[in-house]
C-alpha cells in the first residue's frame, strides 16, 4: 500500500451514492416529536422503511427482530438504557452487522457524554438540532466508509485477523480516500495477531508522513507488549500530556504500571481516566479492583458503588462489583452490609460460580472481622462445593480461595485446587511462583515444591504424548489423545493450541471435516477468551479459515465482496 493520505475529494464525490430509499432505518428517541422530525428528514431523502423505538429496551427488542441498515439513536433515553448502553449491547450481542451505520444524535454536549459515546466508536455523533443537509452528509460519509471496510469487518468478526490485515492492503491499493484509516486498522489487527514487528513498520510509515498521536500510541503499545515497560510508560505519559482526552493512553498506561508492579500508580491513572470519561462500567470495576489490591478501601468503595449505580441497565453488569463491594465492607468491619450484598448477588445470579465466589468472600469477611469460627465454617463449605463441581473461577479467584482455606485451617481441598491450577498453567512461571508462596505461607513449602514439580510433569507428559503421536504421523490417535487432554486440562493454553494444531493438521492430510473444523474453532476461541492477542491464535485461525474457504471452492484470499 504505497500512497499518501488523501482527504475526501473527487474520488469520494464520484463514488456511487447509496440507495437511501430501500434501506431499513431505526430511530431511537424517548421524545415522539423528535422521532417525527427525524422520520420526516429521512422521508425527504426517499426512505420508505423507518421504524421507531421510544426507549433503549424497545430498541434492543427491535434490533433482535430486524436487520437495520441505519440506526439513529439519542444519547439520553429517559428511564432505562441510555444510548451508550444500547450501542454497547448491540455490539456485544452482535445485533448489528459491521456494515450498519450507527449515528448518535443528542442535545448532550457534556465532555463525559461525548467521551463515553466516542469510546464505542459510533459512525458519527451529531448535536441537535440537525439539518437534513448535515444528516445526509454524515450518512453518505459513513456509508462509503462502511462499504470499503465491509470485507475487513467480516474477517474481523470471524477472528481471522491476519486475513483482515491483508485485506487492508487490497483495499488500500484501490482507494486513496481511506488509506490512513486502512493503515490504522491494519496496524491494530497486526497487534491483535501478535505480529508486533509488522505493526511497528506500519506505524512508522504513517509517522514518516505526519505526526499522528494514535500512531505514537500504537508504538508505545508495542513497546509494552515487548516488555519495554519504562519506554512505554514514558511514551504514554507524553501522549497524555499532549492530549488529555486521549483516553486509550490512560488505560494502556495503567496496564503498563501493573506490568511494572506499580499498582498505586496504575490506580491513580485509572482514576484520572474515570473522571474524564466516567460512564465506563468496565473501567470503574477495574479501578475498584486495583484500589482494593493496594489497600485503598475508600477509593475501592467509590468505584464499586459508581459501577453498581451505572450498570443497572448495562450489558456489562456482572457480580464483580457487588462481590468487590462486599469485600470492601468486610475490610471496613461492616459485616452486615457485606452479608446483605452477598445475599443479593446470589439472588440475582443463579450460578454455581457466583455461589462459590460469594462463599469465598463470606469467608474472607468473617476472617478479616476476627470471627474465625464462621470463617472456618465457610472454608469447610468451600471444600464441599469444590468436590461437587469441576467448574472453576479464574485463577486469581482460585488462589484467593486456597489462601482462605489454608488460613482457616482447611488443608486437603486447597492442595487439590492448587494442583489443578499448576496443571493448567504448567509453564507459567509467575503463577507457579505465586502458588509456591501460598504453600510457604501455609508452612508447606517443601511439600508444595514437590506438588508443583509432580503436577507440572503430569501436564507436560500428557501434552507431549499427543505431540509425539502427531509428529510420528498417527493423526487420528493424536486427535483423540488431545481431546482427552483438553477435557483434563481445559484452561492449559499449550494443550489447547496443540489440540487445535493437530486437528488442523489432520484435515490438511485427510480432508476437510465441518464438525472437526468447528471443534478446532471452539478450541481456539477458548484460547482467545483466556488470553487474547496471541500470535499462534491468529496463525491457526488463518489456517482454519483457509481450509474452510477451500472446502467451499472459494479462493484462499476472499479479498473483495464489493
Amino acid at each position: 500500500m504505497s500512497h499518501q493520505f488523501a482527504k475526501p475529494g473527487p474520488e469520494a464525490a464520484n463514488a456511487k451514492l447509496p440507495d437511501w430509499k430501500n434501506q431499513h432505518y431505526l430511530l431511537v428517541d424517548d421524545f415522539q416529536g423528535m422521532r417525527q422530525l427525524l422520520r420526516e428528514s429521512l422521508r425527504n431523502l426517499g426512505a420508505r422503511f423507518v421504524d421507531q423505538a421510544g426507549s433503549g429496551g424497545e430498541a434492543i427488542m427491535m434490533l433482535q427482530q430486524t436487520r437495520y441498515n441505519v440506526v439513529l439513536c439519542d444519547y439520553n433515553l429517559g428511564q432505562g438504557k441510555n444510548g451508550q448502553q444500547v450501542l454497547e449491547e448491540a455490539k456485544l450481542r452482535e445485533l448489528v452487522r459491521p456494515t450498519v451505520v450507527w449515528i448518535v444524535v443528542s442535545a448532550e454536549k457534556s465532555v463525559e457524554s461525548v467521551m463515553g459515546a466516542a469510546e464505542l466508536q459510533p459512525d458519527a455523533y451529531l448535536i441537535k438540532p440537525i439539518t437534513e443537509e448535515v444528516l445526509l452528509t454524515r450518512l453518505n460519509r459513513a456509508w462509503h466508509r462502511k462499504q470499503v471496510f465491509r470485507p475487513i469487518d467480516q474477517a474481523y468478526l470471524e477472528k481471522d485477523y491476519l486475513r483482515a490485515a491483508k485485506l487492508c492492503d487490497v483495499k488500500g491499493d484501490a482507494t486513496r480516500v481511506h488509506a490512513l484509516d486502512l493503515l490504522r486498522m491494519k496496524a491494530m489487527l497486526l497487534i491483535k495477531s501478535g505480529e508486533y514487528e509488522q505493526a511497528r513498520e506500519v506505524y512508522e510509515r504513517v509517522l514518516g508522513v505526519r505526526d499522528f498521536i494514535w500512531a505514537r500510541a500504537g508504538l508505545a503499545k508495542i513497546k509494552m507488549k515487548n516488555g519495554e515497560f519504562h519506554v512505554a510508560r514514558d511514551m504514554f505519559r507524553e501522549i497524555i500530556n499532549e492530549n488529555r482526552y486521549f483516553i486509550d493512553a490512560y488505560d494502556q498506561l495503567a496496564a503498563t504500571y501493573q506490568q511494572m508492579g506499580q499498582f498505586d500508580d496504575a490506580a491513580k491513572i485509572l482514576e484520572a481516566a474515570a473522571k474524564l470519561s466516567p460512564n465506563s462500567v468496565q473501567r470503574q470495576r477495574s479501578l475498584g479492583e486495583l484500589a482494593m489490591k493496594v489497600g485503598n478501601t475508600a477509593q475501592a468503595e467509590r468505584a464499586f458503588r459508581k459501577c453498581l449505580s451505572m450498570s443497572e441497565f448495562s450489558i456489562y453488569k456482572s457480580p464483580d462489583a457487588q462481590l468487590g463491594l462486599a469485600r470492601v465492607c468486610g475490610q471496613k468491619s461492616d459485616t452486615k452490609e457485606a452479608l446483605a450484598l452477598l445475599t443479593a448477588v446470589q439472588k440475582e445470579y443463579h450460578t454455581e460460580q457466583v455461589k462459590l465466589r460469594a462463599k469465598i468472600t463470606e469467608g474472607l469477611v468473617y476472617h478479616e472481622s476476627g470471627d474465625y469460627i464462621k470463617a472456618r465454617r465457610a472454608g469447610d463449605e468451600l471444600g464441599e462445593m469444590l468436590a461437587t463441581t469441576t467448574d472453576r473461577p479464574a485463577p486469581p479467584i482460585c488462589l484467593d480461595m486456597a489462601r482462605l482455606m489454608f488460613a482457616v485451617g482447611v488443608k486437603e481441598p486447597p492442595v487439590i485446587l492448587l494442583s489443578e491450577i499448576i496443571r493448567n498453567n504448567h509453564d507459567n512461571d509467575l503463577m507457579l511462583q505465586e502458588v509456591q508462596e501460598i504453600f510457604e505461607k501455609a508452612r508447606m513449602g517443601e511439600e508444595g515444591a514437590s506438588i508443583i514439580a509432580a503436577s507440572r510433569k503430569e501436564a507436560s507428559d500428557l501434552m507431549n504424548r499427543g505431540v509425539l503421536l502427531w509428529k510420528t504421523g498417527k493423526l487420528p490417535e493424536a486427535v483423540e489423545w488431545m481431546r482427552n487432554a483438553r477435557q483434563q486440562l481445559p484452561t492449559n493454553l499449550r494443550v489447547l493450541f496443540n489440540c487445535a494444531q493437530i486437528m488442523i493438521s489432520y484435515m490438511q492430510k485427510h480432508g476437510f471435516e465441518a464438525s472437526l473444523a468447528e471443534e478446532a474453532r471452539d478450541v481456539l476461541l477458548q484460547v482467545d477468551r483466556l488470553q487474547p492477542g496471541q500470535q499462534r491464535f491468529a496463525q491457526l485461525m488463518e489456517m482454519l479459515a483457509d481450509l474452510t474457504m477451500r472446502s467451499q471452492g472459494r479462493p484462499a484470499q476472499d479479498e473483495d465482496e464489493s
